[in-house]
């Protein structure tokens, strides 16, 4: 991994750099996207059965498309029992985790006034699983559980099929064990169009979460307004923040584990210690040419992977939060004071044995997060991705003839005459 010194101008690099990663420079897919998104919404199955043929090699029909109770079963045959055990566990703290972030409705009271929240679940969540290549159950976990944890009355899921038309059995399993009440056997943008209009096989949603490849993002992104996203996500990057205390071994391991999810993920140790600097680069090299995904992991590195030495911790924090990383290591002396100081980031691991993976897989907290510098303002998803609020007002006569003056003069302020007259109306003569 090439070490710079951090400063102005190497920071805007980097910053320069990561930002071409992000979602908003897909222009070139757009027009495919938006003609299968309306293609869908106006042909609906029809033109599903047509791109799942299309693109996934699959023949799928209306009495196929939903994955049946008999396709479940065979599915936890297949699984590991000791991988079901795993799974089971990562719910377990998944739920736990996620009951914390639950909201409560509120009133106040007060002379004649009762203001409040109502805090309730959405009807209809959509969950969007990649296939192709690749099997994440873990991310069924944590795009069902907030939902389930929500109180959230349905949830759906859509993955594509094989060419043979079944779902990955880890994938089913893991639905199945977190709740998700129907499963559909259809991927990419004509998914997620299918779950924003609704077809005469797949229910209209109120809200899709979920990852996806470019084509999925894009299609997110030109659905929302119908429907709810939870994010247009890009690339993984993760960003270690170290001193001369942290292990060069550690270090290494933990930036190549974003590395190997493809080549435009970001890993960037940002460190006060030149030494622990060329050490972790030593580290990386021995790494890569052992892992199973090492020409993905180079190619990464070579075009996202950055080793920054900062002359002092306060210099190192400061570009921290500029970066606002999905992933952010603290391998310091202090981690938990350094952590007071952290204003963006998407999921924060303090200590050396607080790897990235353990996020991903088995603590609890969700690994959604936002990726390009999308932490500054956005956060991991969760229980409250699921639900809706609404504000609650009640006034007696007597509290409105108390204030109905200022509020006729405020909206005749406005020139918003009709305003004025509602409130006045009622008390005259």
């Amino acid at each position: 991994m090439r070490i710079l010194a951090l400063n102005k101008d190497t920071k805007n690099d980097l910053l320069e750099s990561l930002l071409k990663r992000s979602p908003n420079h897909y222009g070139e897919f757009e027009g495919r996207v938006n003609e299968i998104v309306n293609n869908v919404r106006e042909r609906k199955d029809a033109a599903l059965f047509e791109y799942t043929e299309k693109f996934d090699g699959a023949k799928i029909d209306a009495d196929s498309i939903l994955v049946t109770e008999e396709e479940i079963a065979e599915a936890y045959a297949q699984v590991d029992a000791k991988l079901l055990e795993i799974i089971r566990k990562s719910k377990a703290n998944i739920e736990k985790y996620h009951a914390k972030q639950l909201q409560n409705s509120w009133f106040t009271t007060e002379e004649g006034i009762i203001l409040g929240q109502k805090v309730t679940p959405l009807d209809v969540a959509g969950v969007y699983v990649p296939g192709g290549k690749a099997v994440y159950p873990s991310s069924v976990l944590m795009n069902v559980m907030p939902a389930k944890v929500a109180g959230v009355r349905k949830i759906i899921m859509t993955t594509p099929p094989g060419k043979d038309g079944k779902v990955y059995a880890t994938t089913l399993v893991a639905a199945k064990e977190a709740g998700v009440d129907e499963i559909y056997k259809v991927g990419g943008a004509q998914a997620v169009a299918a779950m924003a209009f609704g077809t005469e096989s797949i229910p209209k949603v109120d809200k899709i979460v979920g990852p996806g490849n470019i084509y999925v993002a894009l299609a997110k992104k030109a659905v929302f307004g119908y429907v709810s996203i939870d994010s247009i996500a890009g690339p993984s990057e993760i960003l270690v923040l170290a001193d001369e205390t942290a292990n060069p071994k550690f270090v290494a391991a933990d930036l190549l584990s974003q590395a190997e999810h493809d080549e435009l993920a970001s890993a960037i140790l940002i460190t006060t210690s030149k030494e622990l600097a060329e050490q972790v680069s030593v580290e990386v090299d021995k790494f890569v040419a052992v892992l199973s995904r090492k020409e993905i992991i180079q190619k990464s590195l070579d075009n996202y992977g950055y080793i920054l030495v900062a002359e002092n911790m306060e210099d190192a924090i400061d570009a921290t939060n500029e970066i606002a990383s999905e992933h952010l290591e603290v391998v310091t002396k202090n981690p938990f004071e350094v952590m007071t100081k952290i204003r963006n980031a998407g999921a924060i691991f303090l200590g050396e044995y607080s790897s990235e993976p353990l996020g991903d897989y088995f603590a609890g907290p969700n690994h959604v997060l936002p990726t390009n510098g999308t932490a500054k303002f956005f956060s991991p998803l969760s229980v409250d991705d699921f639900i809706k609020k609404s504000s609650i007002i009640n006034y007696s006569k007597e509290a409105l003839q108390a204030v109905y003056k200022d509020i006729v003069d405020f909206a005749e302020a406005e020139q918003l005459t009709a305003h004025a007259n509602s409130i006045r109306v009622r008390f005259e003569d």
